[in-house]
């Protein structure tokens, strides 16, 4: 009799367990379904921007000859015939870019390693949230302090006719991407393991040593994603390059020139072409450059860090 109760309390017991094992298999499988549907989107969406360029900005080359189109000097959408050549735009996006580079990628790392490995826990507890704060500032606003603060300066120091550059634009383009680099390549250098780190000091290395030879190139993958984040912000960035670069069309032979970058085009034409037209399809296709550009960008990191994986695993 008591063996018989024992068992129905066991299959008592035994049916709430089965009921809530079922009922996470139904919650894992709902949030499963989710994430799968938000990956569909994204994909879904990528396409629709891709085939998107693709149809407004074709058009293009069927008037204006794709080696005119990329090498060409002149940009007049309203003469007769047309001419659009965007070389000036592009020539003046990779200065501004190897500008604002060449400022944000090793103060930026230098100030993640500080804060990582240098700097104490309260420091570090302080100063990052504001530093996440500030990669959200609004474009417009940077742009407003180039013109009043740092265009003026610029002028001063370089002996300039005029301090609306290419330089003053990635100089505020470097600030803008500061942030994301500082912020993502922290996380990644505190994520690197705390033995590797004590191997090296007991090794007989300095501080100094065991960040650049043990903590960067552990960490060298987030890096990298920090820095091709900063490198998509210098290039997309479209209010601050319009408001300091100058909005000249030549062509620039230095960043210190007024000039025009392809997102500055973009912005300050849309307003003024024709939906259809050849203006509207030429700044599609700049566009479209811009999309290649930045994927380009990314392929070439991805081969920079398979070439750091096959390294650290020999």
């Amino acid at each position: 009799m008591k063996q018989k109760q024992r068992d129905s309390d066991a299959q008592a017991a035994a049916v709430p367990a089965n009921e809530l094992g079922r009922r996470w298999r139904l919650g894992e499988k709902f949030i499963e379904s989710w994430i799968y549907l938000a990956g569909l989107l994204t994909i879904v969406v990528l396409l629709g921007i891709i085939i998107l360029l693709i149809k407004e900005g074709l058009p293009i080359f069927f008037d204006t000859p794709p080696w005119e189109f990329f090498f060409g000097t002149k940009w007049y959408p309203v003469s007769e015939p047309p001419t659009f050549g965007i070389m000036p735009f592009f020539v003046a996006t990779l200065w501004v870019t190897i500008v604002a580079t060449a400022i944000s990628v090793p103060i930026g790392i230098a100030c993640a390693a500080c804060l990582s490995e240098v700097a104490p826990e309260k420091v570090r507890e302080t100063v990052k949230p504001v530093i996440e704060l500030l990669a959200g500032f609004p474009s417009v606003v940077m742009g407003f302090i180039g013109l009043m603060l740092l265009s003026p300066l610029v002028q001063s120091v370089f002996h300039l006719p005029t301090g609306l550059s290419g330089l003053t634009a990635g100089i505020m383009l470097a600030f803008m991407s500061l942030p994301i680099i500082i912020s993502v390549s922290e996380d990644a250098l505190r994520a690197v393991p705390d033995e590797f780190r004590q191997a090296s000091y007991a090794l007989g290395a300095t501080k100094w040593e065991t960040i650049w030879h043990v903590c960067i190139p552990a960490a060298l993958s987030g890096i990298t994603a920090a820095v091709m984040l900063g490198v998509g912000r210098a290039i997309g960035e479209t209010m601050t390059v319009l408001m300091v670069a100058g909005g000249a069309l030549a062509v620039p032979v230095s960043p210190t020139e007024p000039m025009m970058p392809m997102t500055a085009a973009i912005a300050s034409g849309i307003g003024n072409a024709v939906r259809g037209g050849l203006q509207y399809q030429a700044l599609f296709a700049i566009g479209l450059i811009l999309f290649i550009l930045t994927l380009a960008v990314n392929l070439i990191a991805d081969r920079v860090l398979e070439r750091q994986k096959r390294k650290f695993q020999r």
